[in-house]
C-alpha cells in the first residue's frame, strides 16, 4: 500500500489509534452511528421548531458530541471515565529521544483498512508525519516547530516537557472512580509531540487562528498597494486545508467533515428561509488532565471590501479555550462565544 502525507493528515492512513483492537473500533463506530440515527429525527423536529419561531437569523448546527481531538468525550460528569482513556498508551511515562524513536510503539502494528478508504482518527498517523518533517526539513521536528512558534510570536508555546522549569505551567486535574477531583496521574508525552505534546496559552492560540485567518484572506483583498504583507502561508495551502475531505466525518457535528488536521463546517442554505450553515473551522484537544478547542470563524469579505482593500485581514471571530481537567466539552461553547460575537457585530 502507498500511504501520503495527505492521507495522514486527513486521518485516512489505516494507522491504529490507541485501541490495538480493529473489532473493538469497529463496535464502537457501529454504536454511533446507530446512536446519530436514533437521535437525528429529533434534533430535525427541535430545529425545525426553532426556525417556525424564528428565533434566530442564522441558526448554527447543535453539536451532538464532543470529540476533544485526542478523545471522544461522551460526557464529562464526576466519576465516569471515557472508554478513550482506559487506554493504557495514554499514561506511557517512557522518554523518547526522537521521533524516529517513539515510531517503534506502533510501526509493526497491522494497518486498520487498505489507506484512502476510511476515516480513523489516529494520534499515530500525526506521529508518522512529525517524523515526515523531520527528514525533509533536516532537524528535530520540535526544533522546528519551536521555530515557527518563535516565528509567530507564540513565545508562551512549549513542549510539554516534564523536566523543564515552565513558568506559570498549570496543574492537571481528572475525576476518579468516586467522582473525586484529584490530581492527573504523570505521564510523558514525547511519543506524541504531534499529536498532543505541546503546552500553549488562550493568548498564542488566538494568534495563531489569527495567523491562519490572515493567510486564508490576505489572497482575496485586491488593490492593497503593496501595503497588505503576505500569510504566513499562501493563500491556497490555508483553502486547502479547509476544505472537506471525502470519507471523512467529524464526531462533534453532524454537518461537519474531517479536512487537513482541521474540522470544517461548509456554508450551506439549501432554500429560502432554512438554516443557514456559516462557514467555520476547529478543532477541539483532549489530554491526560486537560481539554481545548480552537475555533475559526472568518467574516464572509463582501465584493467591495475585496475591490477596494478598505479594511486589513483578518476578519472574523477566533474563540480559544484551554481547561486543565480532563474531559470537559468546549466545541460547542466555542461555537456559542463565535455566534454571540458575530451576532454583536452585525448588529453595529
Amino acid at each position: 500500500v502507498t500511504i501520503t502525507t495527505r492521507l495522514l493528515v486527513s486521518h485516512l492512513s489505516g494507522i491504529r489509534h490507541y485501541e490495538k483492537d480493529i473489532t473493538k473500533v469497529k463496535e464502537e463506530k457501529e454504536k454511533a452511528n446507530r446512536s446519530f440515527k436514533l437521535t437525528k429525527p429529533c434534533q430535525d423536529k427541535e430545529q425545525k421548531e426553532k426556525e417556525c419561531k424564528g428565533t434566530e437569523k442564522t441558526n448554527w448546527v447543535t453539536p451532538r458530541k464532543e470529540h476533544e481531538g485526542e478523545v471522544k468525550s461522551q460526557n464529562s460528569k464526576p466519576g465516569r471515565r471515557d472508554k478513550e482513556f482506559e487506554q493504557e498508551e495514554y499514561y506511557l511515562k517512557e522518554k523518547f529521544e526522537s521521533v524516529i524513536e517513539s515510531l517503534k510503539i506502533f510501526k509493526n502494528d497491522p494497518l486498520f483498512f487498505k489507506p484512502g478508504d476510511q476515516f480513523l482518527y489516529s494520534t499515530y498517523g500525526f506521529t508518522l508525519l512529525s517524523a515526515v518533517v523531520e527528514r525533509v526539513s533536516g532537524q528535530k521536528f520540535t526544533d522546528y516547530m519551536l521555530k515557527m512558534f518563535r516565528d509567530l510570536d507564540m513565545l508562551s508555546t512549549v513542549l510539554d516537557d516534564n523536566e523543564a522549569m515552565i513558568y506559570n505551567r498549570a496543574r492537571c486535574y481528572v475525576y476518579n472512580k468516586k467522582g473525586r477531583l484529584v490530581n492527573a496521574p504523570y505521564v510523558d508525552n514525547s511519543y506524541k509531540w504531534a499529536g498532543g505534546g505541546f503546552l500553549s496559552s488562550v493568548g498564542d492560540l488566538l494568534k495563531f487562528g489569527n495567523a491562519l485567518l490572515y493567510s486564508y484572506q490576505a489572497g482575496q483583498i485586491k488593490n492593497t498597494n503593496g501595503k497588505l504583507l503576505p500569510g504566513y502561508l499562501k493563500p491556497d495551502t490555508v483553502a486547502m486545508m479547509w476544505t472537506p475531505v471525502p470519507k471523512t466525518e467529524v464526531s462533534w457535528d453532524r454537518d461537519g467533515k474531517y479536512a487537513m488536521a482541521w474540522a470544517v463546517v461548509e456554508k450551506k442554505q439549501q432554500c429560502g428561509c432554512c438554516r443557514q450553515q456559516r462557514h467555520y473551522a476547529s478543532h477541539t484537544g483532549g489530554a491526560v488532565g486537560a481539554s481545548s478547542v480552537l475555533l475559526i470563524l472568518p467574516e464572509e469579505l463582501d465584493s467591495e471590501t475585496i475591490d477596494t482593500g478598505l479594511v486589513a485581514p483578518p476578519r472574523g471571530v477566533i474563540v480559544s479555550i484551554i481547561c486543565n481537567m480532563q474531559s470537559v466539552s468546549l466545541n460547542s461553547t466555542a461555537l456559542k462565544i463565535a455566534r454571540e460575537f458575530d451576532k454583536e457585530k452585525w448588529a453595529q
